[in-house]
Order: structure tokens, then sequence, then C-alpha cells
């Protein structure tokens, strides 16, 4: 796109693509729609969000620059009013910050970044928003997340600059955006947990995460009972500990393990699991893997290992043994 961008912007047809969780989505449409309706005739900016089953959303932003910046403006406003509202409830003395979350073709990325990271920095400095270019691309895609936080302004100011980036480098090849997968069904229940099925491996359904891992960090597996407060009324503060076991592929176990053992230390510290990988066996292709803790502990665990192995898995079995 051959285009000089002033700072007051351009008439220059630009998409900008989002990512947003339910509940975001459902700030950005409102009661009846009212809400992206409002947003759609005062930006002049068209706002497209992707089909409703899925628990990421796809909010597509079209138009000139400065209907963008509007249509942004707005977005961000909304979101700091929702985490305002939220914190009336809340004994939270300081405010998180507004996030937002841009989907970007990868080839664009560097430019976002610049030699030894000197744009980004740039922009994080002139702006005061955080911005961080994720590593790796969205799945099935050649997209990368661009996660943008900060009061409103300085994330208008931000996607502005990102803005200027992407029309002086335009993406290089073709794109292949990134599209959420549906929430599977059916639903199955197993140790008190609703799961979903996805593809071979059975994942915890997407409201019951938080439940998870707030269980999870509220039962250690070795306090003694009475000591905690429960998370949810009626549920025994500390079940006592057990054992489950896992088989993975070799191939599968660098995944979970991670560079120098960042990865499963993450995974053992989020789900407060006790995990243990046994050594290679000579002539098997499989690794046993061992979790000890309480049934919240293990199931958030059986979730991160299963998500860590992003590959699927090449024998066709389900992580998660009957």
């Amino acid at each position: 796109m051959e285009s000089k961008v002033s700072e007051g912007g351009l008439n220059v047809t630009l998409t900008i693509r989002l990512l947003m969780h339910g509940k975001e989505v459902g700030s950005i449409i409102g009661k009846k729609g009212e809400t992206v309706k409002k947003m759609r005739e005062e930006s002049g900016a068209r706002i497209n969000i992707s089909e409703g089953n899925c628990p990421e959303r796809i909010v597509t932003i079209t138009g000139p620059t400065d209907a963008i910046f509007k249509a942004f403006a707005m977005i961000a406003y909304k979101f700091e009013e929702d985490i305002t509202n939220s914190m009336s409830n809340s004994t939270a003395t300081s405010k998180p910050p507004v996030t937002l979350r841009l989907v970007v073709p990868a080839s664009q990325c560097g430019s976002l970044i610049g030699k030894g990271g000197s744009k980004i920095k740039e922009i994080r400095e002139s702006t005061g928003a955080q911005v961080q270019v994720a590593g790796d691309m969205l799945p099935n895609s050649t997209e990368r997340a661009v996660t943008i936080s900060g009061t409103p302004d300085a994330i208008i100011q931000c996607v502005k600059q990102i803005c200027v980036v992407m029309l002086e480098s335009p993406p290089k090849g073709a794109t292949i955006p990134y599209r959420p997968k549906p929430a599977s069904t059916p639903v199955i229940f197993a140790g008190g947990q609703a799961y979903t099925i996805q593809g071979q491996y059975a994942i915890p359904h997407p409201d019951q995460l938080t439940k998870l891992h707030q269980l999870a960090m509220q039962q250690t597996p070795f306090t003694p009972l009475g000591q905690t407060t429960p998370a949810f009324p009626g549920l025994d503060a500390s079940p006592p500990a057990s054992t489950h076991e896992l088989t993975i592929p070799n191939d599968l176990i660098g995944c979970i393990i991670g560079r120098q053992g960042t990865k499963i230390n993450e995974i053992r510290q989020m789900s407060g699991a006790q995990i243990k990988i046994a050594n290679a066996t000579e002539g098997s292709s499989e690794r046993q893997i061992t979790i000890t803790g309480t049934p919240a502990n293990i199931s958030l665990a059986q979730y991160l290992i299963n998500a860590s192995s992003a590959d699927p898995d090449p024998h066709g079995r389900n992580i998660f043994p009957a």
C-alpha cells in the first residue's frame, strides 16, 4: 500500500482484527446490540464479530484510519468502564489496565518489533502502553497476537502507531487468518468436572477452568483439613490427595518439560500438584507421568499438560485414559 501517513491520519482503508473472550464481546455488543450499534454509528467504522459458539471471538474493525481510531477509543473506554464497575464490589485498591489483543500477520511483526526491538521500545516509551508480541503464531494461522495494555488514552496512541507501521509495511505473501475453534460438544463429566472433547483430547469446559484454578490454588494436597477456605460452599476445603498416571509419547515430552524444565515447573506452580516424569525406558515410545494432589489439582495439571502438547498425538490416543 503506497501511502504516507500523516499525524492526522489519511482516508486509507485499513482492517484491524481483535481477539476477545466471550465476556468482552458481550460488553461490546451490549443489550440487544445497542452498544455495538452506537459504536458503528459514532465511529463510522465497520465492526463485525465472528460467530458466537466459540470461547474466543474475532472482532474486525474496517474503515478509514480516523474511524478505526474512534472505534478503538470507544472500545477502550468501554472496557475501562467495565473494570471500574467490577471494582466497586472488590477490595482491590489498584485498578488493572485495559487490555486489548490485536491479531497481526506474522510477516508484519518484524517491522512492529524493529531491529533489536527498537520500534516496539519506541512505541512503549512514546505512548506509555505496554506492548507484547507473541513469539508463536496462533493455531492454524500465520498471525500472531499483539497484546496492548494501559490507560485508554495510551492504548489509542499505541494503536495509531501500530497502524502507521502496518500501512508502511504491508503483509508479505499470503496470510492465513486465525479462526477460533467452536466450543466442542458434547460435554462429559468426570471426577466432578465438566470436559469438552476437542479432537483427541478432553479439555475442561471454558467456564470450568477458572473454577479449577481457584480450587487447585485453595486445595493443596498436604494441608491439614480445616486450614483453608473452601473455594465453593459445600466443598471440603482439602480433599485427600490422590495419584493419577498418564502415558505421553516421547515426541511430546519436550513440549511438556520446556526449556530447562520451565514449562513443567510452571504447570506444577499453577496446578498445585506434584508431577513426576519417569525416565525414558529403552525400547518404549512413551514416558509415564505421575500426578499427585487433590482432584482439582490433578484436573488442572491434566489440562495444562494437554495444552502444552500442542502437536496432536501421532498415535491417536487420548492423553486422558478412561
